[in-house]
């Protein structure tokens, strides 16, 4: 806890250095851009959080509106810096824009829209990171067979971006290539290749003259990973370029198993927390110790938020997930830049998509908020009403209540409280579902004493309902009446009780690969990719696992083409 402490510190030291010096503050002393003493590079990247990325939009391919995004706009930065973010990141895929031969030329008109949206953020007061961005898989990682030609393209690319923007003020930072890969090469390989790029890299933009002389440049591990021995081997060459203006970047998007719902990963638990304090600590140990400031260039969750598909991740889950970033970002003394190729921010309207889901982010940035094992308490129709009982986790606050809107809930006759566990009373609950309609009837708010609150859905359901069916390996959907439940994960194994479908590693499959809730239409969906890797012939039993608890088993047998599907 006191090196916890002492982290802070040392953080807000350098959060309000940064400040003062790139005029965050008012004060009597000059800014970065006049001032001969620029701040350190920690002290610049601390005052960059926190951050946004500008996905899916100039990295898109073939061209900046191909992934479904809008234009951007001087709007859209106004927005972000409106929000609370004092840093973008800025994507460009530049290989379709150049051409594919020495010189390796860019269009000049491609490189122009670059330049202009990367003043609109300036002028908005952000510091924006410029990179390399779908290169990397394009055309870069074919360096370990096309070694020379690749890296002369290299080299062009990155001598036209440094020339172009040699001049820009000190709160533009370069990033040198995103998640770089390698085709088929070892992990020592990818590692001198990575060192080879990164350096050169370094030598170009340095070379160039202007600002780029001392400009904060960023540097990533092989695919963005935050494992120990890859960020130990950047801390190397961070250590061996003996330049004070370097950055180490990396990527999180939490434990793998959770982020994409497989393997029954669907919660917040133990290991997928540990997953991520020791990935945190790690970053701390191997660069900000060193003194080498940490860019978190993307993080998210693979599978969540999507808006276009069922919510792979379980929403409460998801916000346990940001809370606890937040705090070990900051703990930690890392910068974070929100991964956001349209999932966050809706970019036609310029409004969150789940304000709810940014309050909890926003909140992660400066303070913890209280949590509980549940945003969800079923209520069964079929039944009769029972107390439901939540485990309260305060994250260091106190309880303070529960609320449904502006009214406070009465302790001892809506709810009680013994130790960590909240518990609603059956006289709270037969009220709160009122006419006992499927679905969510009341929503409350457990209020701590700091933080966001913990919204509860108080649901009415019933044990899903599924019938026989026959479709085709192409198209087969289960019918289903989900009377209020939501469908949380799928095992699938045959009848000698192995693993059945694409994860045969595993018996739980993952969500929307190889089954994907389809709520409006009463259906569960079985894809194309799941029957390919069945045994045709054999009966495979699937166990689906609802929100509620409730858990309801299917065959399906695949004769060819032919699936015939039955309620077990």
């Amino acid at each position: 806890m006191a090196e916890t402490r002492r982290r802070g510190v040392r953080l807000l030291t350098s959060v309000l250095t940064a400040l003062t010096l790139l005029g965050g503050l008012t004060t009597g002393t000059a800014s970065a851009e006049t001032s001969h003493a620029p701040p350190t590079a920690m002290a610049a990247v601390a005052a960059m959080q926190p951050s946004w990325n500008l996905g899916n939009t100039l990295d898109a391919i073939p061209d900046e509106t191909s992934w479904g995004n809008p234009p951007v706009t001087k709007a859209l930065f106004d927005t972000i810096r409106a929000q609370g973010f004092r840093s973008v990141r800025i994507p460009v895929t530049w290989g379709g824009h150049q051409s594919a031969t020495a010189p390796y030329t860019i269009d000049p008109a491609f490189l122009a829209r670059v330049e202009q949206v990367v003043r609109w953020a300036e002028s908005d007061g952000l510091s924006v990171v410029l990179n390399v961005h779908h290169d990397s898989w394009q055309w870069i990682a074919a360096i370990t067979t096309d070694h020379d030609n690749v890296l002369a393209r290299f080299t062009a690319t990155w001598s036209q971006i440094a020339a172009a923007f040699r001049d820009e003020p000190a709160k533009l930072l370069f990033e040198s290539v995103n998640e770089p890969a390698f085709t088929n090469a070892t992990d020592a390989q990818k590692l001198r290749l990575l060192n080879e790029l990164n350096t050169t890299f370094h030598t170009i933009v340095r070379g160039s003259g202007g600002r780029n002389a001392t400009r904060l440049l960023v540097l990533s591990t092989p695919s963005g990973t935050p494992g120990r021995p890859q960020m130990d081997d950047l801390a190397t060459t961070i250590s061996s370029l003996h330049d004070p203006n370097l950055v180490a970047t990396v990527h999180y998007y939490s434990f793998w198993p959770f982020s994409v719902n497989i393997a029954g990963y669907t919660r917040f638990d133990a290991t997928v927390q540990k997953d991520m304090t020791d990935t945190f600590a790690a970053m701390h140990a191997a660069l900000v110790a060193k003194g080498i400031p940490v860019y978190l260039g993307e993080y998210g969750l693979l599978g969540y938020p999507d808006h276009f598909h069922p919510d792979v991740v379980e929403r409460g889950e998801a916000l346990k997930y940001f809370e606890a970033l937040g705090h070990q970002a900051r703990i930690n003394g890392v910068t974070t830049a929100l991964w956001d190729p349209f999932s966050f921010l809706n970019r036609d309207t310029l409004q969150w998509r789940d304000p709810g889901l940014v309050a909890q982010i926003k909140s992660s940035w400066t303070t913890r908020s209280g949590t509980a094992s549940t945003d969800q308490v079923f209520v069964r129709k079929s039944g009769p009403v029972t107390a439901q009982t939540l485990t309260l986790d305060p994250n260091g606050s106190a309880f303070l209540g529960l609320w449904q809107g502006a009214t406070p809930l009465c302790r001892g006759r809506d709810y009680t409280v013994s130790g960590d566990q909240l518990t609603l009373t059956a006289a709270a609950l037969t009220r709160l579902t009122g006419d006992r309609a499927y679905g969510v009837n009341a929503t409350l708010q457990a209020r701590f004493s700091r933080g966001i609150p913990w919204p509860v859905s108080v649901i009415t359901y019933d044990p899903p309902v599924l019938a026989d069916a026959t479709g085709t390996t192409g198209s087969f959907a289960v019918p289903v009446r989900f009377q209020g439940d939501a469908l949380a994960t799928m095992e699938a194994e045959y009848d000698d009780g192995s693993n059945a479908g694409p994860a045969n590693w595993t018996s739980y499959q993952q969500f929307n690969d190889a089954f994907s809730p389809d709520y409006p239409g009463g259906a569960i969906t079985l894809t194309p990719a799941f029957f390919g890797a069945v045994t045709g012939g054999a009966r495979v039993t699937l166990t689906f696992h609802f929100w509620s608890g409730a858990t309801v088993r299917y065959s399906v047998t695949k004769s060819g083409t032919a699936v015939t599907g039955t309620v077990s």
